[in-house]
């Protein structure tokens, strides 16, 4: 039992040492308490734990008990030194195993937990590097839509002067075209003005005619 305790002991230190190195021999150390955390293993160890917990319990009531023969006899017999000797070395080394267990344990968690972290960075900048190349390139994108937009801006600046001038031009003919309107309706008035007064002298010199026809007439006679 105690050469298993410390079989057990010395291979638990050496994977602690292990693990707590970064050399070629640490992943194969992971793979392995890898592997031990899947399917039965869990289960395999906590029972490998519990029992030695029990035997832990067991030999620690022993050794209490023994020494309760102290205060019975006075002093222990050499037997009872040797079986309680045995008892305190099994007990030291199942709580130094179950502790570096332990260990082992959350040097395994905090491994994983590194390297996982350690991927979401190189994610991280990855993806930073990227987000500036892009920002670069919008940047420059920008730039090239504010020359855009600047060039535009003029175009619709020198539209509004065009469209200003072309306003005044329509304005200036629609003025014209009025002034020619009213000069062409006085012209139309004085027309039928002057049509009106050629129409009465045609009938002045009608009746002037027959005036004159009559009296003529009157002289014949």
């Amino acid at each position: 039992m105690i050469q298993l305790l410390f079989t057990l002991l010395a291979a638990e230190a050496a994977l602690v040492l292990v693990l707590l190195f970064r050399t070629p021999a640490r992943r194969l150390a992971l793979l392995a308490v890898d592997r031990s955390k899947r399917g039965r293993g869990p289960v395999m160890v906590k029972t490998v734990a519990a029992t030695m917990f029990v035997v832990l319990g067991s030999s620690g009531y022993s050794i209490a008990k023994i020494r309760r023969r102290v205060g019975d006899l006075g002093q222990l017999t050499p037997t009872d030194q040797v079986l309680a000797s045995r008892h305190l070395l099994e007990a030291s080394l199942m709580g130094y195993s179950l502790f570096l267990g332990l260990i082992i344990d959350r040097l395994h968690h905090y491994i994983r937990e590194l390297r996982t972290m350690k991927k979401n960075m190189e994610a991280v900048t990855k993806q930073s590097s990227v987000l500036e190349e892009a920002k670069h390139g919008s940047v420059e994108e920008i730039q090239q839509y504010q020359k855009e937009i600047s060039s535009l801006n003029e175009q619709v600046q020198e539209l509004k002067r065009l469209s200003e001038k072309k306003t005044e031009e329509l304005k200036t003919a629609e003025a014209n075209t009025l002034a020619l309107q009213k000069q062409s309706e006085g012209l139309l008035t004085e027309y039928e003005r002057l049509i009106a007064e050629n129409e009465q002298f045609r009938n002045q010199l009608q009746s002037m005619d027959l005036r004159l026809s009559r009296s003529d007439s009157k002289k014949n006679t």
